[in-house]
């Protein structure tokens, strides 16, 4: 450290360290040492500062504007939350101090937190037990169909195929695959729910099971929930609950209770945790009774005298899924925001983000096309008009244009049942002061659409970088472009 502080006082462009200037009472090997001075500019803290902040400040989220990302519940995360995650008492443990003896009564306070919220999801989804280990939606899957796969393995079935609607979310059949299953697509009627008869014709005795979102993709509630799990039990498979979109039923109804015997929530969507940018994330998984003894090890639970501990004897375990005890942080910020609504403010959760939705489905319906113009449940799908087409305006360009009046797009060209799909999920903790002004920019962008199309094609231009023509990028990735290096010198 002290050759690299002599190398790079002020004025020196860069650390000079190079196999020619380094004599021979420095403890390094030769053949570690460059050819040529790293590039590497100096910089003041200040400017270095000034370059973060500035990137920063280009950064999107829900603190700084509406983010209608739709079938991916992306909604303001409370203050209060933030700060109880921070005490010392909670931001300070470490996975591998003691239970109980010498650091036990530091953890106590985190397994209680952890058991609690064991009990809590086992009320608002009507399951029997949760692991709270999955570290992701995602991963939360892969948990559901490793407890499938062992109820059925325990029990002597020759199960090979998971069932799975066209509309369905692209991790569930990746975990299905992931876990062994073959995959079988089942089809949705023109009114956006799964096909019963479709489901009829597929089901056999080698049906593991079916991995179903409710309310779906689409955001339609499917009346045929009760029928659909009963067919899956009738050839003794599992009907497992997708819950990315339980922030629309929240204390309103619960999974377990139309039929489903597994269940991941998304603590980060769901229970307003921060979200997006790769993590952190949390995908608790419960399940029904006859599979609790399947669930991941290890569990939290509570003694005669009122202490908590893990237990780890559970022959019929599928073992550990995460390191430790789950992304803890995040279920604890769920856990106060839990806590802090109670069940009338569940309720009201679930009734707002429907009454939201259903407010933007009606004013935009007249200038873009619906993909299923009945009431939805917390998001709703549009296409752009026949009149938009007609001037070669599509979604991505819809998407693009919404950020240069101040909104992140919208999910576009997905459910990919729905052409030129444009998914828009308000959530419900957007004013209808905010709401009013998304309707008004996606208005404007329908009639630019007609008046200066040309403008849409070329959006966003409110940003420093141009639309970039994605087909190239994909084609001609430069990764060289990035180098951190090179960034510095052009600042």
């Amino acid at each position: 450290m002290k050759l690299i502080f002599e190398k790079s006082m002020p004025g020196r462009r860069g650390v000079q360290t190079t196999r020619s200037d380094v004599g021979e009472t420095i403890n390094i090997k030769k053949e570690f040492l460059r050819d040529k001075p790293a590039e590497i500019t100096e910089l003041s803290e200040l400017d270095v500062v000034r370059h973060f902040t500035q990137l920063s400040r280009l950064n999107f989220g829900v603190d700084t504007s509406f983010y209608p990302l739709g079938s991916c519940t992306m909604k303001y995360n409370p203050k209060v939350a933030e700060r109880i995650a921070s005490y010392p008492g909670f931001a300070h443990l470490h996975p591998l101090l003691p239970q109980l003896r010498g650091g036990g009564m530091l953890t106590q306070g985190a397994l209680a937190v952890l058991y609690e919220m064991d009990l809590l999801l086992r009320e608002i989804t009507g399951m029997a037990g949760f692991t709270m280990q999955p570290l992701a939606g995602a991963h939360g899957e892969l948990t559901g169909i490793m407890i499938m796969a062992a109820y059925h393995r325990d029990k002597g079935n020759k199960k090979t195929t998971v069932l799975i609607p066209d509309s369905a979310h692209g991790t569930n059949p990746a975990s299905a695959a992931i876990a062994g299953y073959k995959v079988a697509t089942v089809a949705s009627t023109d009114k956006g729910v799964m096909d019963v008869n479709a489901l009829k014709t597929v089901l056999n005795d080698e049906v593991a099971g079916l991995m179903l979102t409710c309310p779906n993709t689409l955001g339609l509630f499917d009346p045929n929930i009760k029928e659909i799990c009963d067919l899956i039990h009738s050839v003794d498979g599992l009907a497992y609950y997708d819950g990315a979109n339980l922030n629309a039923i929240t204390g309103k109804a619960r999974p377990g209770d139309f039929g489903f015997d597994i269940v991941h929530i998304n603590l980060h969507k769901t229970f307003a945790t921060p979200h997006g940018g790769g993590g952190p994330g949390a995908g608790p998984v419960g399940v029904m009774g006859k599979l609790v003894d399947y669930l991941p090890v290890s569990i939290v639970v509570k003694r005669d005298d009122g202490t908590y501990a893990l237990e780890y004897d559970r022959p019929k375990s599928i073992g550990y899924i995460a390191p430790f005890y789950g992304n803890f942080a995040v279920i604890l910020r769920a856990y106060v925001y839990i806590l802090m609504l109670g069940r009338e403010g569940l309720l009201r959760v679930a009734e707002n983000a429907v009454l939201n939705a259903n407010y933007i489905r009606v004013k935009l319906r007249e200038c873009f096309e619906s993909a299923v113009d009945t009431p939805c449940m917390h998001e709703c799908v549009f296409s752009p008009s026949k009149k938009m087409l007609e001037t070669d305006v599509h979604a991505i360009d819809v998407a693009k244009a919404l950020i240069d009046r101040g909104f992140h797009p919208p999910t576009v060209y997905f459910p990919t049942t729905v052409k030129e799909a444009i998914m828009i999920e308000p959530t419900e903790t957007e004013s209808k002061e905010t709401l009013d002004a998304f309707i008004e920019a996606m208005k404007d962008i329908a009639d630019t659409a007609q008046s200066e199309p040309e403008k849409l094609k070329n959006a966003p231009l409110s940003t420093p970088v141009c639309r970039p023509d994605e087909t190239a990028a994909a084609k001609n990735l430069d990764l060289a472009y990035l180098n951190p290096a090179r960034l510095l010198r052009e600042e």
